[in-house]
C-alpha cells in the first residue's frame, strides 16, 4: 500500500508526541477522511439525477415506506434526523418541483402528511438503483468476509459514539 497523507500526519505526531500512542487517531483520521470522501462521492452519483443529498434523503425515506410512500411531517424529519422546522423548508422546496406532495389526515386536520408523487417515485427509484450499485462497486474488491468484518467493527464504532 503507498503511503498517504494520514500516513504523515500521523508520523508527524509521533515524532513530536512521542508520549501519545496515536493507533487511535489513525484510525479515527482514516474514519472522518472516509467520510468526507463517501460524502463526495454520494453528492456526484446523486448530481446527474438533479438531486442534493439532503433531496434524495427525504425522497428515499419516504420510498422505503411502501405504498402509498408516505410518513407525517414529524416522522419524517425523525427520519432523516433533522427537526420539524426543517423538514417543513425541505418538504417546501420538494413540493415546489412536484416530488412530494402534502396531504392533511381525514381524522385529524391538523396532522400533514408527505407523499411521494408518480414523479418523485420515478427520481428516486432511478437515483435509488445507481445509488446501490455504486455502493457495490466501491466495495467490489471486498469478499463476503471482509464485508462482514467491516460491518460488525463500524457498528461496534457507532455504538461507541453513539448514533445509531
Amino acid at each position: 500500500m503507498t503511503r498517504d497523507r494520514v500516513d504523515q500526519t500521523i508520523d508527524e505526531l509521533r515524532a513530536t508526541r512521542t508520549d501519545l500512542d496515536a493507533g487511535a487517531s489513525e484510525i479515527v483520521l482514516r474514519l472522518l477522511l472516509l467520510g468526507r470522501g463517501l460524502e463526495q462521492r454520494i453528492s456526484d452519483s446523486l448530481a446527474p439525477f438533479g438531486l442534493q443529498v439532503w433531496e434524495f434523503d427525504v425522497l428515499a425515506a419516504l420510498r422505503r415506506q411502501g405504498h402509498p410512500h408516505r410518513l407525517s411531517c414529524s416522522d419524517l424529519a425523525r427520519q432523516v434526523l433533522i427537526t420539524c422546522s426543517g423538514m417543513t423548508h425541505r418538504v417546501s422546496r420538494l413540493d415546489e418541483r412536484g416530488l412530494v406532495a402534502r396531504r392533511r389526515d381525514a381524522g385529524d386536520r391538523r396532522t400533514v402528511f408527505v407523499e411521494l408523487t408518480a414523479a418523485g417515485l420515478s427520481l428516486v427509484d432511478e437515483a435509488m438503483t445507481h445509488r446501490v450499485a455504486d455502493s457495490q462497486a466501491l466495495l467490489a474488491d471486498l469478499g463476503g468476509v471482509d464485508m462482514d468484518q467491516l460491518l460488525a467493527l463500524l457498528r461496534r464504532v457507532n455504538d461507541a459514539v453513539g448514533d445509531g
